[in-house]
């Protein structure tokens, strides 16, 4: 009966999400704030400088972007959603029959990460799952090991697979053309991507409760202000809302949900590995205040011993910052932020 009444309230919530797509439109953007760029050519494989640069240009400044016609069907993103949906629903008992392990697979409860420091722990639940085929157990990076999959969820691990595969050939591109607007091999960054670092994650933002939503004071996010860790995420929101970036301004800005697109946001290894030239956005996430809200997310980083270093870019410059392996520096920002590694250290 439990399963009845969620998927009875999952078909329920998508049908009016359904219904309010589009309710904040493209009018609200302007190429000020973030972009909206059209990838349709890209994903059909067609090289073309003017988008390519494009995406150079949004990528060092704001830092996030709306993609289109990105090639995800509706059916992908909606699967997964409902999936997603079904998991968060369930007994808190029965979501911790796939806690988060040691190599970051599984259920993350609502209070695990702490994403900036003086910000009180983010309010969502998460879901995260890669790659396992084929992993060497005993040489993996702590990063890597053998997904959790709920049992009780009928279609889960297909559903989910199906999004990390599709989210994944969408970065694939997206940095195949950021190399070549770069004037650099296509596959740059992607030189080592046989065994990647890439993760993919369900996050479920419950409502606030009413006494810290109505207290200032005393406000939590639903993820707190920060930058992402790795090379690039790939964002589908639902019709709620809530996301939030921080432009070079210091502003912070909405970036609504918009019917069709995906948001695209550089992370902190590419800022890293472009010598500062691509942005790394600070952004957040507000709870929603009467009702939940689920995102589909994947991070795409190459293999634990790619080596990021920007002297390879831009010979001519001193980079910002060392060469480091992208194993490594997720390491470090790993420990920082959750609960459960800190404890384990």
């Amino acid at each position: 009966m439990v399963w009845v009444l969620a998927l009875k309230m999952t078909l329920l919530a998508i049908t009016l999400a359904k219904s309010l797509k589009g309710v904040k439109t493209m009018s609200q953007i302007t190429s000020e704030n973030i972009p909206v760029i059209d990838i349709g050519q890209l994903v059909r494989g067609e090289l073309n400088l003017q988008v390519a640069n494009k995406l150079r240009q949004a990528s060092h400044d704001p830092g996030f972007i709306y993609v289109c016609n990105h090639g995800i069907s509706e059916s992908v993103t909606d699967e997964a959603r409902n999936a997603a949906k079904l998991f968060f629903l369930q007994a808190e008992s029965d979501k911790s029959n796939v806690i988060i392990s040691e190599n970051h697979r599984g259920w993350l409860a609502s209070g695990g990460a702490v994403m900036t420091d003086g910000v009180k722990a983010d309010l969502k639940e998460s879901f995260v799952w890669g790659h396992d085929a084929g992993i060497d157990l005993h040489q993996a990076h702590s990063l890597q090991g053998k997904n959790q999959w709920p049992t009780q969820a009928v279609g889960f691990k297909k559903a989910a697979e199906a999004w990390l595969n599709s989210a994944e050939r969408l970065a694939q591109i997206l940095l195949r053309n950021i190399a070549f607007s770069l004037e650099l091999d296509s596959n740059f960054f992607l030189r080592r991507n046989d065994n990647p670092l890439t993760r993919a994650s369900f996050v479920y933002y419950p409502p606030r409760p009413m006494a810290v939503a109505s207290d200032p004071a005393t406000a939590r996010y639903g993820v707190g202000p920060h930058t992402d860790f790795g090379v690039m995420t790939i964002l589908c929101q639902d019709h709620i809302g809530g996301l939030q970036m921080q432009n070079t301004q210091g502003h912070w800005l909405d970036a609504p949900p918009i019917d069709g697109t995906l948001v695209v946001n550089i992370g902190d290894l590419l800022q890293r590995w472009t010598s500062g030239e691509f942005r790394s956005a600070p952004h957040r996430v507000l709870s929603p205040d009467v009702t939940d809200r689920i995102s589909l997310v994947l991070a795409f980083d190459p293999n634990p011993e790619s080596i990021v270093d920007a002297g390879e870019i831009f010979p001519e410059q001193r980079a910002a910052a060392e060469p480091i392996t992208c194993g490594d520096y997720l390491d470090w920002r790993f420990d920082q932020a959750f609960h459960y590694r800190a404890a384990d250290g």
